[in-house]
């Protein structure tokens, strides 16, 4: 999952980044509302968290231009002001959530978590692919109820999978979504992390269908019956 947080005070954008990291989100971090602008319309988000004051542009705006540019990505409003019209002003705007400074990062998480917990193959917070199944909650995978331990960087690429099973994923949409925007990343890194879950989720189940697919000339999908 990625997420892209615009927030002038590098403090909080630099804290926010470094937990959501640890619960293993992609994250880009900017500091100025043209800046955020600009990699919301270009960049793959699956949320968005946003201050209200900002340089350049303010939060109001960069909310309202993206709905009216058919960003449909949710937002999550970010103000020091707990006055009832900054929040109507930034849910008018189009924001989807709203959480005042200063705020637990526990909320945080779990508001970002309600945002992005749209996934068409799975209930509640439980996703799966055939015998697989993984705990967006738990950070638990497990496939015939065998415990499965990944990476960070692994149980991001296996949600990303999940999260679109069935569909077929190129090097560059999962690179995306996985790595930061400015991560030094090349397509062959996709191939090895492909190869880090198989050795985890397919080859010790022989007696399985494997899972994850290779599409040659195309990328790679997730696909399983019970």
């Amino acid at each position: 999952m990625r997420v892209l947080i615009v927030e002038d005070e590098h403090k909080i954008a630099n804290a926010v980044k470094k937990g959501l990291e640890q619960e293993a989100y992609a994250v880009d971090a900017v500091y100025d509302g043209e800046s955020g602008f600009d990699l919301a319309l270009t960049g793959a988000y699956d949320v968005i968290i946003l201050d209200l004051m900002l340089p350049k542009m303010d939060g109001i705006k960069l909310c309202g231009q993206l709905r009216r540019r058919q960003v449909h990505t949710p937002i999550l409003m970010l103000t020091a002001k707990g006055r009832l019209n900054d929040k109507v002003q930034g849910l008018n705007a189009g924001a989807d959530d709203y959480l005042v400074k200063p705020f637990a990062f526990a909320e945080l998480l779990a508001r970002v978590k309600a945002l992005t917990r749209r996934p068409r193959n799975s209930v509640g917070s439980i996703l799966t692919a055939g015998d697989l199944s993984m705990n967006t909650l738990t950070f638990e995978v497990k496939r015939a109820d065998r415990p499965i331990a990944l990476s960070r960087k692994e149980y991001a690429l296996l949600e990303y999978l999940l999260r679109n099973q069935g569909r077929i994923l190129t090097k560059d949409q999962i690179i995306n979504q996985v790595w930061n925007y400015d991560a030094d990343v090349l397509p062959n890194t996709v191939e090895v992390y492909i190869g880090y879950l198989r050795n985890k989720i397919d080859k010790p189940f022989r007696d399985r269908e494997p899972l994850i697919r290779t599409v040659r000339g195309f990328g790679y999908k997730i696909e399983g019956r019970r």
